[in-house]
């Protein structure tokens, strides 16, 4: 995605008329999210202008909806494209104990959006096999360490916040996680069936 003075625009949203808002991410800056206006060139370029900025992506994310809402409805012009980054999510995996309550941790502005327990009397291997949880959590941001040692979390290698690993040891790894992956799929579909 694009970066502006050191933003990465994470969604944008533009109108027939060449005009439109973007939604930014610096987690350096002193106000880390920004809402911007922008005015779109013939050749695609953006001159951004205008901008709010905040401390939260919550705040953030409300204010850009409002102002794409009041501008469509001032201006009466129609949105001509959207384009948004691929969310990121951060799955822990519950290595000591079936997941239940006061079993994970849920800090203010971050609670889990998905809990899935794998099996009531075993463990299961998970991340290609090199781990064995008990259950699974998805967050929206990173949980801290201090937090996961805590609650004897392990964190996917596949995090977004997790240093990449090589292609090589990805591949190796492949047949081990479609295995554990197939199991989890199981699993899920049988907790979803229980509902």
């Amino acid at each position: 995605m694009e970066q502006i003075k050191g933003y990465e625009i994470l969604k944008s949203t533009v109108f027939e008329n060449s005009r439109g808002f973007a939604l930014g991410h610096n987690p350096a800056a002193p106000s880390p999210y920004v809402t911007w206006q922008f005015t779109e060139g013939k050749g695609g370029q953006r001159d951004y202008y205008w901008g709010h900025y905040g401390n939260s992506r919550a705040w953030a994310e409300k204010d850009f909806a409002r102002r794409v809402d009041d501008y469509k409805d001032l201006q009466q012009t129609a949105i001509r494209s959207i384009s948004e980054q691929p969310k990121e999510f951060y799955l822990y995996y519950s290595t000591q104990r079936p997941i239940d309550l006061g079993t994970f941790p849920k800090p203010a502005g971050n609670p889990p959006l998905e809990i899935i327990n794998y099996d009531d009397d075993r463990r299961c291997p998970v991340a290609g096999g090199n781990i064995q949880a008990w259950g699974e959590l998805t967050y929206a941001n990173p949980l801290t360490e201090k937090q996961m040692a805590d609650y004897e979390l392990k964190p996917s290698p596949d995090n977004p916040d997790r240093p990449r690993r090589s292609i090589t040891a990805r591949l190796k790894e492949a047949p081990a996680r479609q295995e554990a992956d197939v199991h989890s799929q199981k699993l899920h579909h049988k907790n979803h069936e229980e509902r």
